[in-house]
């Protein structure tokens, strides 16, 4: 049986923690799973998944779905806009961000995306359980 288990990208080691740790020191910046905070909530027929993509344009982000892996991509670029004289400066982070989740138990040409306000919602109708057959004992002869 499987469900919508997330799955973090790169290596869980010790050294990506020290990574993150760097990142978020000396840059300002958070982790990745920091940028992709997903809520998935069980609605009956379906479930939702929410992911929180603040600051990013629907050009941005990329859903693809493969080999039963449904994989949530963001794209941030950089922008800066420096003037002499009268000095303006305006700064954004850039950066990469992906999710995965196991999509086994979804009904994937039925996945519906929308994206609204920062926040991508994925509606994945779930596979219709099938009944389990009913036990009986089996005369040896």
């Amino acid at each position: 049986m499987f469900e919508l288990i997330p799955f973090r990208t790169g290596n869980q080691g010790i050294w990506s923690y020290l990574d993150d740790l760097e990142r978020s020191v000396f840059q300002g910046a958070t982790p990745a799973t920091g940028m992709l905070r997903t809520d998935i909530v069980d609605q009956g027929d379906h479930y939702l998944l929410s992911a929180e993509l603040p600051g990013l344009s629907k050009e941005d982000i990329q859903v693809d779905l493969a080999d039963g892996m449904l994989t949530i991509r963001a794209n941030r670029t950089e922008e800066k806009e420096e003037t002499k004289g009268n000095y303006l400066r305006r700064e954004r982070k850039v950066g990469s961000y992906a999710r995965s989740f196991d999509v086994s138990a979804v009904k994937t040409e039925d996945i519906t995306a929308q994206y609204q306000d920062g926040v991508l919602s994925l509606k994945l109708p779930k596979i219709e359980a099938q009944p389990i057959p009913p036990t009986r004992q089996i005369e040896i002869q």
